[in-house]
């Protein structure tokens, strides 16, 4: 299908196998053998030769299901037999639409194992988080309003990079509680008492303290705002947002020994 708008790039010698859900791809006309291989009763499997009978036991059909008519097999038993025709065709990109449908745990899992030995593309969508979880490594999720960003991982990374990314996202955009006194001190006439020698010199460094800490604030703030941070894999977005809270702590707790040494002036 061409695209409604934009463009596609497609990469050189491209050998596409696809999986329908729908199993539109198989001849109830034929035998379940028949529908694997259409012409003689031998298979090429990793450049080797193999009887199709023999080959079709790898997808749990007995020799007798194997020379039966497909009519006689159970949705699960069409998407096995579906899956056994994928295998065989010579393709390095494999678009798999919801695999899992109708299979059962033992097929489930023989479909893992083929896909984790598989040596080209695997582009799939799939309901199924626990399939995800074990066989993807990287999720391209749609997140509304146009938003498309891939994470590394399967379904369960996904979720919680997204998570840290919407609270990351919270904190950069929450700005310091106000205050209600101005840095720099004001002098009164008499002092309520003597400040230590300690406490006159935190009166010195604190303003710039404080400036110090809301500059790292809105630094990094901004950099966590930017669409790049979430697409560069480098990203610490649980250990930024962790930095963003702490700064936050730090910066009040720097003005309330501010107002605290300025009340005893």
């Amino acid at each position: 299908m061409q695209p409604q708008k934009g463009s596609v790039t497609v990469g050189t010698k491209l050998e596409v196998a696809y999986f329908d859900q729908h199993r539109a791809q198989l001849d109830d006309k034929l035998s379940v053998a028949e529908n694997v291989c259409p012409s003689g009763e031998m298979v090429t499997i990793n450049g080797r030769p193999r009887h199709i009978i023999t080959y079709l036991q790898d997808f749990l059909f007995t020799p007798e299901t194997s020379r039966s008519p497909i009519t006689k097999l159970s949705g699960g038993e069409r998407a096995r037999l579906l899956l056994a025709r994928l295998f065989l065709q010579p393709a390095n990109v494999l678009v798999l639409d919801e695999p899992t449908n109708d299979l059962d745990i033992e097929t489930v899992e023989l479909l893992e194992e083929r896909l984790l030995d598989y040596d080209g593309t695997l582009l799939l969508v799939s309901h199924d988080r626990s399939f995800l979880d074990n066989v993807v490594t990287s999720t391209i999720a749609l997140e509304g309003d146009g938003l498309v960003t891939e994470y590394n991982g399967g379904c369960e990374d996904w979720l919680q990079q997204f998570e840290a990314r919407k609270a990351a996202e919270a904190l950069a955009t929450k700005a310091p509680a106000p205050v209600a006194k101005p840095i720099e001190p004001t002098p009164v006439a008499a002092p309520a008492r003597k400040l230590t020698n300690k406490e006159r010199e935190a009166l010195k460094t604190l303003p710039v303290q404080i400036k110090q800490l809301e500059a790292e604030h809105a630094a990094l703030s901004e950099k966590m705002a930017s669409a790049e941070y979430y697409q560069n894999q480098s990203s610490d977005m649980a250990g930024d947002a962790k930095r963003l809270e702490q700064l936050e702590a730090d910066t009040m707790a720097a003005y309330e020994q501010f107002e605290a040494l300025t009340g005893e002036v």
